[in-house]
């Protein structure tokens, strides 16, 4: 398997340092977001668009357009963070992350397909995305295509009925080229994801299904990318549960659900950035 080097490590650390700054600043300028949700996916959506996803910031005027690995963000509240590393790989211009959630902005609090390239399909809704990677992934398998498929969950997401019917499918269709990621902060809008509704054991539920299945450090940049090169050359879908720190970054934030869905103040976003820098 590739190997990344110490260089390579540091500099998708570094990115992701950029990403957590403008995802406190989107927030705060429009007032309103995800900041703890987004902040716990930063290291996975940054390595996986700079060290492990083939894809196209030209986007369909490449000629090899067909072939991108697909990238679904189920857990389309962490919009943020999608958009921050979309404009910095040169999707679009970063000037224009500040005109998050504001009317009128490309930049919705939950991605749009319609408006930004890059974004593969419209999520929010929670627990649709695993089904919609399904079908992409066999979409691809149909025309023979070596492209391969990420799905980006979010831990509480799993508590839905549809997720488990997809993770069914996908295994009934042997679907090898689909990767999904589990944002597992082990909190989500009403507290402690285990008090709400348990999920453990997760790994062993996964396998069950007939997945293969990797628990990491999903703030590691070696081990998501290890995690990746694995996934893609098993012949089970996989499933990457990644262990991660809601708030990740900022003092205040972090661990606490409070911070699942509103903006700093100006107060609190000072201390954030200088957390961030």
């Amino acid at each position: 398997m590739t190997k990344l080097s110490e260089k390579e490590i540091q500099d998708v650390k570094d990115f992701a340092k950029i990403v957590r700054r403008d995802i406190i600043s989107m927030i705060y300028n429009a007032k309103s977001g995800h900041p703890g949700g987004n902040l716990s996916a930063v290291e996975i959506i940054s390595t996986l668009y700079l060290k492990c996803m083939r894809h196209f910031p030209d986007w369909n005027r490449n000629p090899n357009f067909a072939t991108r690995d697909r990238f679904i963000l189920s857990k389309g509240h962490a919009s943020a963070c999608l958009y921050s590393v979309l404009s910095r790989c040169g999707y679009f211009d970063s000037k224009e992350l500040m005109t998050f959630r504001k009317l009128g902005s490309r930049l919705q609090g939950h991605p749009s397909a319609k408006h930004i390239e890059g974004v593969e399909v419209s999520t929010g809704s929670l627990g649709q995305g695993l089904s919609i990677a399904c079908g992409i992934a066999l979409g691809l398998k149909l025309d023979k295509l070596d492209s391969n498929v990420f799905v980006y969950l979010g831990d509480g997401e799993l508590q839905e009925g549809s997720v488990w019917e997809g993770v069914m499918n996908a295994a009934h269709h042997k679907l090898d080229n689909l990767i999904a990621f589990v944002d597992k902060n082990n909190l989500q809008i009403d507290g402690c994801t285990n008090d709400i509704k348990c999920l453990e054991p997760l790994n062993e539920k996964f396998r069950a299904f007939g997945w293969d299945c990797a628990v990491i450090d999903g703030h590691n940049i070696l081990e998501i990318f290890d995690a990746v090169e694995q996934a893609k050359l098993n012949s089970k879908p996989t499933v990457i549960i990644a262990n991660t720190v809601k708030g990740k970054g900022v003092s205040y934030m972090e661990n606490n659900v409070g911070w699942h869905g509103k903006a700093p103040n100006a107060e609190e976003f000072e201390i954030a950035i200088k957390d961030l820098t």
